[in-house]
Formats: C-alpha cells, structure tokens, sequence
C-alpha cells in the first residue's frame, strides 16, 4: 500500500512465531495426534514441529498468549478463531449492563415540597438500575449551615433506605457535602 501502513494482524501466526519452543492448548488434540502418528497432549513442543503438523492439517499456529513462557499457542484455522474472538468479544460487550451516574443537587434551605420532588426522581433512577450522586451546595457564606446540608442528606438517605445503599456517610468536599448510593440487587422494575 503506497502511503499507507499495512494493519498489523493481532496475533502472530505461522512463520511469524520465532520462538524456538511453545505450549500447545486446544480442543483438537485427537485431529493434530491423527497427522503427527503420535499421541499428543497439550504441552511445550518444539515451534518447527508445530508449523509441520499445523501445514499439514491445512490450518494456522496462532499464538494466543505472547507474554506467557514459552508463548501459548493453538493450531486452528486463523478466520474461524478472529470470528469466535470477536463473537464472544460481543456477547460479553452485550451481557454488561450499563450504570449512569444521576445527580440530585440541593441548596441548604431546599423546601419540602422541592425535596419530595427530588426523593422521587432519585428513586426512580435506583429503580432503573442508576447510581445516584446527592449533593449539597453551599454558596457563599452558607458553609456555616453544613449542619443543615448534612441533616437533609441524612434524611434523604432515610428515604432511599429500601431502594438504594449510600455507599458512605456524607461528607463535605469543598463547599459540597454528597454522598453516592447504589441500586439495590433485585429491584429492577
């Protein structure tokens, strides 16, 4: 490719393995013992003897695990081994659930009715499987009421008892006093 790199391939294959040794894993020791006329078990061959077997069987020696010593190999066909990586990469990418941060911010003299508002919002994110960050603001001068902030954490807390577990008591970071709860197990709607 004239002005282009070409892509180096993720894993090295064949002749590229320059090691002298590597261990040999797989779920086809019966198929490579079939061409080599002897037994063979997973273990530390000979790289030379490993790209025979693998030629003759038509097929790849992939290494698998570089850093290992001596590297880990498998003889498979390099295509079907990238397909099943990728397919499994994705089904692990699908099985994970995604957790949003969601934050709720208070003023030192939040009314009642503003905190009922809040309490409801932050249970319906625990509900749906969120973390939520609660926090106090103090402006100003109104660090001197961090008593206050503190006690309506306390009682925010309190509410969010059975849908949520703060993951610590409040505390002030500058002129902010949170705390952070975790959905419990099992209350997904």
């Amino acid at each position: 490719m004239p002005g282009g790199r070409q892509q180096q391939p993720e894993h090295r294959i064949n002749d590229f393995i320059r090691v002298p040794e590597v261990r040999l894993v797989g779920e086809n020791m019966e198929e490579i013992s079939a061409i080599a006329g002897q037994p063979v078990e997973a273990g530390v061959y000979p790289t030379a003897k490993l790209l025979k077997w693998a030629d003759e069987m038509e097929l790849d020696l992939v290494e698998i695990s570089p850093n290992a010593v001596p590297p880990v190999v498998r003889i498979v066909d390099y295509n079907k081994f990238l397909y099943q990586k990728k397919k499994k990469e994705k089904e692990m990418k699908a099985n994970t659930v995604k957790v949003d941060l969601k934050e709720i911010r208070f003023g030192p003299e939040t009314g009642e009715h503003d905190f009922e508002f809040k309490v409801r919002h932050a249970k319906s994110f625990l509900t749906e499987g969120n973390k939520v960050k609660a926090y106090v603001q103090f402006r100003g001068r109104a660090i001197v009421f961090k008593d206050r902030g503190e006690l309506l954490l306390l009682r925010f807390m309190k509410e969010l008892e059975e849908f949520g577990v703060a993951e610590q008591m409040p505390k002030l970071d500058g002129k902010r006093m949170m705390v952070i709860f975790s959905p419990k197990k099992g209350l997904k709607k």
